[in-house]
């Protein structure tokens, strides 16, 4: 009984030796660790907020949205940086040797990360060369959509249907980017007999085209829509229609303007090409996904 009575003796001490170094510590630490984290919690909210006053005046200046952000969140992080810097200094850490560590860790992570890293700089570069920004219509290769977001590793597109397109940034750099602002244009051919009238053609055209386009759409952004002779074909004549439609209503404004277009020609009696069957294959009518030198050619 009396050994048992010893050990509990033994660490009752223990424990009352470990509440007395803690007491210690509190006392002489303690104001430094309370005024420390107080100033963290306070930068942070302060470091948020100037970030949002920052962008919103960006912004304010006519500054497009995504290099907004990009400024907001750049003295964000510098804040950031700042105060880690200054609360590590508070409780007496000293932050060379973190440096020296993150420079290695640095060169390390280049090595290895290579591929996202390249989508990193193709985005700074994306963000400070503007090539587009958010609300555009952009086509990169075969993909095609209006811009939502722009962020360091990659740019997202919405296209008409809803779908969500995510590109790594380092596919965008160095590829052709056309951008058509927030319109996209329609192009159509419509194959005639060698007979038709081609000004009763035009005009039918010219006029269905003005009354299935909404005013608002009908010659937006300044373009008139076009419509003449395009090209030749076997046995007849190349009707071309141009106008310009908003990114989001593509498909539908274009499939109302060509059955429109349809219509008024046989209101009209212009015949269409039928029958014919040449021996050489001819080129497709439709004036989509025919390559710009091929385009200028025709």
């Amino acid at each position: 009984m009396n050994e048992v009575e010893k050990t509990l003796e033994q660490n009752v001490q223990q424990v009352a030796k470990w509440v007395d170094v803690l007491i210690e510590f509190g006392v002489t630490y303690g104001f430094q660790i309370l005024g420390a984290l107080l100033f963290l919690i306070v930068g942070l909210k302060a470091g948020g907020w100037l970030s949002r006053r920052i962008q919103a005046a960006c912004e304010a200046k006519g500054i497009d949205v995504t290099l907004s952000r990009f400024i907001g969140n750049v003295v964000k992080i510098l804040i950031l940086t700042v105060l880690a810097i200054i609360t590590l200094g508070n409780f007496g850490i000293s932050i060379a040797p973190l440096i020296a560590l993150a420079g290695a860790s640095a060169f390390g992570a280049t090595m290895a990360l290579q591929g996202p890293l390249s989508n990193y700089g193709a985005g700074l570069s994306i963000i400070l060369a503007r090539p587009f920004v958010v609300g555009n219509t952009i086509t990169v290769g075969e993909t095609s959509g209006v811009v939502d977001e722009v962020k360091m590793a990659h740019t997202r597109l919405v296209g008409e249907d809803g779908e969500r397109i995510t590109i790594p940034n380092k596919d965008i750099v160095g590829r052709v980017i056309v951008n058509s602002e927030t319109r996209r244009v329609v192009q159509t051919k419509v194959a005639l007999a060698a007979a038709a009238d081609l000004e009763r053609a035009v005009e039918a055209a010219r006029k269905a085209v003005a009354k299935a386009l909404p005013p608002a759409e009908d010659g937006a952004g300044g373009a008139e829509p076009q419509v003449g002779l395009h090209d030749f074909t076997f046995g007849g004549l190349v009707l071309g229609v141009r106008f310009w439609v908003p990114s989001s209503r593509y498909y539908e404004l274009r499939y109302k303007v060509n059955q429109a277009v349809l219509e008024a020609l046989r209101a009209a009696r212009v015949p269409l090409l039928q029958g014919v069957q040449p021996a050489v294959a001819a080129d497709s009518l439709s004036g989509d996904g025919m390559p710009e030198g091929r385009r200028e050619e025709n």
